[in-house]
């Protein structure tokens, strides 16, 4: 492989790895404001893998909760532009978050316009679809950081 193909290669790595983490960042701050936490909780708090957020510690606690694993899988992906293992770390961490996040389209009931149902999505559906991007982007940096890995050792 030339050293340009490889750079450049790094490049659109690195540029998914940023914007990504641009992303995290905002998502994860805004779900300490209120406004973020209550609309979260319109389709988190009956969602079987945060529903038992809700009672333990309310609404705020919950979206609190949320937004720390999402600051700190923005913190691995930064920190994975140094570190292979970081950037293993939080492209899992993302991938996982966009692969819950898509799963709320199988049970929110406005994930496809009522009267019509499927191929035709509702506002939530609407919402939660680019969240396809954003797996695809995260599995890319997983897949990269795994490459690395193998190719360079555990470093």
């Amino acid at each position: 492989m030339a050293i340009s193909q490889l750079r450049s290669e790094r490049a659109g790595e690195e540029a998914l790895r940023w914007s990504l983490v641009v992303i995290f960042f905002l998502f994860g701050t805004a779900k300490f404001a209120a406004y973020e936490a209550e609309g979260v909780a319109g389709i988190a708090r009956d969602y079987w893998l945060f529903g038992w957020l809700y009672p333990l510690g309310g609404v705020r606690f919950a979206s609190n909760v949320i937004g720390t694993l999402e600051l700190s899988t923005g913190l691995l992906l930064a920190l994975g532009s140094r570190f292979t293992i970081a950037s293993l770390a939080g492209a899992a961490m993302g991938v996982a978050t966009f692969l819950v996040t898509l799963s709320f389209m199988i049970g929110a009931p406005t994930a496809f316009e009522a009267g019509y149902g499927f191929p035709f999505l509702g506002s939530s559906g609407q919402f939660l679809m680019k969240d396809l991007v954003l797996l695809a982007a995260c599995f890319s940096l997983l897949l990269s950081a795994v490459r690395r890995l193998r190719d360079n050792g555990a470093g």
